[in-house]
């Protein structure tokens, strides 16, 4: 195990000691952002406001690239990817790995399938996933309606319910906001 897998075990350990996550909350404006991303292996800008103006998004921020969770959560966007984008949603995962790193991430991990951005320290701290002692985030997940606000927010180390439960948000817009 790699000392950065470590730390962050260590780091999820000692969270899951802690209250629950305190990311912010359903019915708040989303804080926008401008960062680096990488789709295919391919550096863009992504701004979130610019997203939006498409449809909701699925903001779901994860520790490190290529690690043992966030490479099953990769997976499991990209499966999904093609149902996200049937409803008019856009997926982005985000960590604070570098552009480099996400550009490899994309390639393999993600499949191709949705970008993922590199965050810094203010970005981790505007949404409130950071995880205790590390300079990372947690795993939280966000859809955000094309308004801005926070529609739903999930918060679990284990990657299996992020899909399933930002689906299921998704779902739910798209019903009440039929194209």
């Amino acid at each position: 195990m790699t000392k950065t897998a470590q730390a962050i075990a260590l780091s999820m350990t000692l969270a899951m000691a802690a209250p629950a996550f305190a990311a912010i909350p359903v019915g708040v404006d989303a804080p926008d952002f401008t960062t680096q991303a990488s789709l295919a292996g391919r550096p863009f800008v992504f701004h979130l406001a610019d997203a939006l103006r498409r449809g909701p998004v699925v903001l779901y921020f994860y520790p490190a690239a290529f690690t043992s969770g966030c490479t099953v959560e990769a997976h499991d966007f990209a499966e999904a990817t093609d149902a996200f984008a049937k409803l008019g949603a856009t997926v982005i995962g985000v960590s604070v790995d570098s552009i480099e790193t996400l550009n490899r991430f994309s390639a393999t991990e993600c499949r191709n399938k949705f970008a993922v951005a590199s965050a810094g320290a203010a970005l981790i701290s505007a949404y409130k996933v950071k995880l205790p002692i590390l300079s990372r985030s947690n795993r939280t997940s966000f859809v955000i309606a094309p308004t801005g606000k926070i529609l739903f927010e999930y918060s679990a180390f284990d990657p299996s319910g992020h899909v399933a439960k930002t689906m299921a948000a998704v779902k739910a817009w798209r019903a009440a906001h039929p194209a």
